[in-house]
This record gives structure tokens, sequence and C-alpha cells, in this order.
């Protein structure tokens, strides 16, 4: 019997063809593009029934870079819908901001039992060369496979969607995930190499302890959450300006290395009034396998004031995590506890 996949085409490079401002999303893609994948050969190298369709195409298709709350907010309740119904979703999407959206949803869907893999293409289905049939190959072979969790895939990777990003726009190597690693590698004539059981690996993944099946967490289009990245110079006052004039009830802040920022005791009193009326200041390394924690005294004054340890989070983990935060009213007790439930909290060095 063929696993029935949900597809839900969002827009993006993948899907796109020519116009006379340069590249822009077109709805034709999935006439063609996913018809080779009705017989895929299983991750043991056997024949199975293969992968049954059925599509949604977004109206309007995006651009990746121009992704919003609301649509997220409209994909989850897509979601939630058509989850319970199929084996598997397929989430095609933009490589700008794809690495958000996995995040998001692994961090949204609590009770995830089956498959949802998300991939885009560096350059469109149609282009000489491209990568687009290689990572929808991927994909369906990642759906076979069935981890039940989000993942992206690309380039014959498939990757834990807590922890990846965006590494290069140059290479068919799209992606990335420094922390958590693969969970496994594909190869057309191979299959499945290199892949982690669930006891072997920390992905991300968030459980609640509900036995009841898939729960949602709203994303609030109008949730309002700030990113401050520190640099040497003036962005400090910069970041202490914003914070005292800022409604936003969550910040992330990207801090050098072990989340390290200077003493500047103007900049440190604009966190501590921050957070004093409630704000929830993340604080998350800019380094891409970066890891705030509690190593230097330079980074003492930061957490005394307030600022919450964002341990392992990557900018887009801690985009999601703190969107849903904002949207669902958190305090700062749920969002270390998120983080503990993601594996992502701080850990002693």
């Amino acid at each position: 019997m063929k696993k029935r996949i949900f597809v839900l085409y969002t827009g993006g490079t993948i899907g796109m063809v020519q116009s006379p401002d340069g590249l822009r999303p077109d709805a034709a893609l999935l006439d063609t593009a996913l018809a080779p994948f009705s017989q895929i050969p299983s991750p043991h190298g056997s024949d199975i029934s293969g992968l049954s369709f059925d599509m949604h195409t977004c109206t309007p298709l995006i651009d990746s870079s121009a992704l919003s709350l609301q649509n997220w907010h409209e994909w989850l309740e897509l979601l939630a819908e058509k989850i319970p119904r199929y084996d598997g979703v397929l989430l095609l999407h933009g490589t700008d901001t794809l690495a958000y959206t996995a995040a998001l949803l692994a961090l949204a869907l609590r009770g995830l039992d089956k498959p949802l893999v998300l991939t885009g293409s560096q350059r469109p289905f149609a282009a000489k060369n491209s990568d687009a049939p290689r990572n929808l190959a991927t994909s369906a072979a990642a759906l076979v496979l069935g981890l039940p969790q989000a993942a992206i895939a690309f380039n014959g990777k498939l990757f834990p969607a807590i922890g990846s990003s965006k590494c290069s726009t140059e290479s068919d190597d799209g992606f990335a995930n420094p922390h958590f690693g693969t969970l496994g590698e594909w190869r057309p004539q191979q299959g499945w190499q290199n892949v982690k059981k669930p006891s072997e690996y920390t992905d991300g993944t968030v459980s609640d302890g509900l036995s009841d099946g898939l729960r949602i967490l709203n994303v609030n289009p109008r949730a309002e959450v700030l990113c401050l990245t520190l640099i040497p110079g003036y962005a400090v006052r910069e970041a202490a300006d914003t914070l005292r004039r800022t409604r936003a009830p969550a910040v992330i802040m990207q801090s050098y290395g072990h989340g390290n920022t200077p003493d500047d005791a103007g900049f440190i009193e604009a966190v501590r009034s921050y957070t004093a009326r409630g704000g929830l200041l993340l604080n998350i390394s800019q380094v891409p396998h970066g890891h705030a924690a509690a190593v230097y005294a330079q980074g003492g004054a930061l957490r005394q004031a307030g600022a919450i340890c964002g341990g392992r989070c990557n900018l887009e983990a801690a985009t999601a995590l703190m969107t849903l935060a904002a949207s669902g009213g958190w305090n700062q007790k749920r969002v270390e506890e998120e983080l503990a439930a993601a594996h992502l909290a701080e850990s002693r060095l």
C-alpha cells in the first residue's frame, strides 16, 4: 500500500520561473516534479508501492524572504487538519527562511508521530544542473524512512529541524547543523547510510508528555520579537536604547562566544529594567557552533540582569522559541523549561 503524503507547496526557488524582474514563484512545479517518486526503493533496498501525493499550493506562493508570522499561523492551522489524515508531510519552501520554519514546526507540533520533511533548492527545478531533483529524491526517501519528526532534506542529507541553518548560497550543500549533525545520508544506489536511531542522537524534538495525539502551539501573527546583534562599538548603546523603549515582550540577543557581552553600565541597567518589567531576553551565541554558557566572568553581569541563557540555540531556533513565547505569554521559567525539553539548555562545559 502506498504511503499517503500531504504536500504543502509554499513557494521558493525550487518552483520559480524567469520573469522580466527576475525569478518569481510559479505553481506549475507540482504537475511533474513529484511524479518519479510514486515508486521508490525502500531504506533496505527492496521495492515498495511508493508514495501517493495530495498537494496544496499556497495562494499566493511566496519568495521565502517574504515569510510572515501570518504564514506560520495559517500553515500550522492547515497542518493540524492534515497531519492526522496522512502518513507524512512534505513541505516545499524557499531556502532563505526554510530553517526558521523547520525550527518553528519542530517546536510547535507536539506529539508528532510521523515524518515532516522540508526541502527546497538553490536553483529552480527546470534550470540546467538543478539541485532540485536530488533534494526531492532525498525527501521522498526520507518520507519512506519515516523518522517521526520535523527534518530538512538537502543534497542527500537529512538534518534535524532544531539547530539547522542555511550555510551557503553558492553550494548544493546549502544547510548544516553544527550541534546535532545529520540523521542520515542518502544515495540513489546505496539508499540510506549512517541513519541514527532516536536513542543515538539528541535532535531537539520536544516532548510534552502527552499521549493523546497531536497538539499544536499557536503563533500569534502579531507577536513581537526583536533581534539585537552585538558588534564592537556603538551597537551596545543602540541595544540599550532599544531595550529601554521597546514594547516587544521578547528579545533575542546575539552576543559573543559563550554568551559574553560588554559590562557597560548603561547596557546592563537597560537589560535589568527590561527583564524587571516582564520582558524575556534570550542570550545566544553568534557563533554557528556556539554555546551560551556561564563560562566567563565577562558574561556574569548580563546573567545577573535577568537574561535567559540560550545554550545551544541558533538564531532560527531562538526565533521560533521566542515567537511561541510571545504568542503564548510565557514567563522566564516556561522558556527555560522549553529549552531543556528541546535539549538546547546550558550545560556546564
